[in-house]
């Protein structure tokens, strides 16, 4: 980098790498906030990131600082208590004392302005991402809220319950060492089976890579074709099961509908080389077939949730390859077909990251299920890993029960070579979406072929699938038939906007009949309705699913009998 402050082309991704390289060094870190607090002066050594901004847009954010500065100090000295507006020091503990208000001010502003630095580096974009993540990062690590010696809460607290508070921090703090992870709700609270993923069903077929689960009729008459769910294989099944009043599979079963639902397995080393192929057709293939014997159908209706659903459009493109059609309608969730914007994941997926994947477990071994959730928490840090922190260790408070966040914590694992597979050929580099660029055992993928009505769900807070990425499936599937898609947008987030009953009467959706190619012209003529999409959802499926018929008395048949009851053993091994 030349010291003007322009880019060295020949050297594109040097300056980058220093800063990354400062953001994981405390040192680093403290040279940053040295630098901010002597005013942003640019003497001496300073940051990387400094040398990737351009001279003007430097010295702008420096007299900003240095005015912001000046007044947060003025105002300390006249012992008035600065404005904080930060739900992380909302207590009434932060704003009592002015020094306390005051180090929470200095950390916010010292906070932004490391925020803009990285906003205003000249980079390529993808570069960039991950110099704001990194960025967030060291600066929600950084919070005052984290420290003991800087949180006047937990002060108070361990002088009102002397030391009590502290102690059961540090007791809870060694106990998630153990557990290695951090305690989001009260583990004993739930049991898997008992009080959540209840309902009642039965286990009717089973191989190495999933069990398939049927459940019980909770109405006198049945609709003919059954409903397959697909769940995501990176979490378990029963977030569609939480609760008998929050649970999509039940919601179904009381429509009327004879559910089926995947349990994939949570493997270890004996399954550590099973691969995309396998979870296609010894999962989703295979679990068709059964639904359709038990039945007694031609034709299903399928449901695949997150990347179950992508596992479930390769699944139905390879089938229509081989000149079948065993599905009747094609619901998508928080889905995404066309990775060319995977949201705020992209900063854990490069070339080089994809590749030291690949070679430490490419051809055999395991991905860790506490390493896809220290990943996603890493995305949300400040609400699923510091708010933790502090409550649990800093003020010694037990985590409560809740059942979201008991499954958010039921990690699990997936074999190397297929999630090697698919985060290359999804999130790296998109081939998906391209017309015969992969196959299954042989069969190439043509999205553009599964010619089946589709209902897709989206959520417009959805940080791990963009609502406008999900959006994209409506161009691939039923390539020149678009009227057999169906588009809805759901508020909240990637989980909190799909489990969402229809009886909590909260949130909203938006809907609109018409696909122009651009998302942001379909959400412009959109209509917004209150409450649940999922009465939507039943209509849709309700339309496809045939004539009533006399509800089954019996799990499974002949060929494929009752093996136990749900939600089976496969969701109870832990990762």
């Amino acid at each position: 980098m030349s010291k003007s402050g322009s880019a060295d082309k020949s050297k594109p991704g040097s300056g980058a790498e220093a800063w990354l390289a400062q953001l994981s060094d405390p040192k680093g870190w403290q040279s940053m906030m040295n630098l901010m607090q002597a005013g942003m002066s640019g003497q001496g050594e300073p940051p990387a990131v400094v040398a990737m901004v351009p001279p003007e847009k430097l010295m702008q954010l420096q007299n900003e600082y240095m005015e912001k500065w000046s007044s947060l100090w003025t105002g300390l000295m006249e012992s008035k208590t600065p404005e904080i507006r930060d739900r992380r020091f909302s207590a009434p503990a932060w704003h009592a004392n002015p020094l306390y208000a005051f180090n929470a001010s200095a950390y916010l502003l010292n906070s932004h302005f490391l925020n803009a630095l990285a906003d205003a580096v000249e980079v390529d974009e993808k570069t960039k991402k991950k110099i704001r993540f990194a960025t967030q990062q060291a600066v929600d690590a950084m919070s005052p809220a984290n420290f003991l010696a800087t949180n006047p809460e937990a002060q108070q607290l361990l002088i009102d319950t002397k030391g009590e508070s502290l102690q059961r921090g540090i007791m809870q703090m060694l106990t998630d060492m153990r557990k290695g992870h951090i305690s989001q709700t009260d583990d004993k609270a739930f049991e898997v089976g008992v009080n959540v993923a209840s309902s009642e069903g039965s286990v009717v077929f089973e191989n190495e890579v999933m069990q398939l689960l049927q459940y019980r009729p909770l109405t006198k008459q049945v609709y003919q074709r059954p409903l397959l769910i697909v769940p995501p294989c990176i979490n378990k099944f029963y977030i569609l099961d939480l609760q008998p009043e929050n649970s999509l599979i039940r919601y179904a079963v009381e429509q009327g509908h004879t559910v089926f639902v995947m349990s994939w397995v949570n493997p270890d080393e004996s399954l550590n080389t099973l691969g995309w192929d396998d979870y296609v057709q010894k999962g989703v293939i295979k679990a068709i077939e059964v639904a359709q014997a038990i039945s007694g159908e031609k034709q299903v209706n399928a449901l695949g949730f997150c990347v179950g659903g992508t596992i479930l459009a390769s699944a139905l493109a390879a089938l229509a390859a081989r000149g079948k059609k065993p599905v009747s309608s094609f619901t998508l969730l928080t889905t995404m077909l066309d990775f060319s914007d995977v949201g705020s994941i992209d900063v854990y997926v490069d070339e080089t990251q994809v590749a030291q994947r690949e070679q430490a477990i490419g051809k055999g071994g395991l991905m860790p299920g506490r390493d896809f959730a220290a990943a996603f928490s890493s995305l949300r840090s400040n609400d699923l890993v510091w708010n933790y922190v502090e409550a649990n260790y800093l003020k010694g408070e037990a985590p409560p029960a809740f059942d979201l966040l008991y499954w958010n914590s039921d990690s699990t694992n997936l074999p190397g070579p297929m999630f090697c597979y698919y985060l290359r050929n999804m999130y790296l580099e998109n081939n998906l979406k391209i017309p015969g660029k992969l196959s299954v055992a042989g069969d190439p993928i043509d999205l553009g072929k599964v010619q089946v009505p589709a209902f897709i769900y989206a959520s417009r807070e959805d940080h791990i699938v963009p609502w406008r990425s999900a959006y994209a499936s409506t161009a691939l599937i039923n390539a020149g038939k678009p009227k057999n898609n169906r588009f809805v947008l759901g508020a909240s987030g990637h989980i909190a906007g799909v489990i969402n009953p229809p009886a909590k009467k909260k949130r909203s959706y938006w809907s609109n009949d018409k696909l122009p190619d651009n998302p942001s012209a379909w959400m412009e003529g959109a209509t917004e309705h209150p409450g649940s999409w999922w009465g939507e959802w039943a209509d849709f499926l309700a339309s496809h699913a045939g004539e009533q018929i006399e509800a089954p008395r019996k799990y499974g048949n002949k060929a494929y009998p009752p093996i136990e009851p749900a939600p089976g053993r496969y969701v109870k091994a832990k990762a």
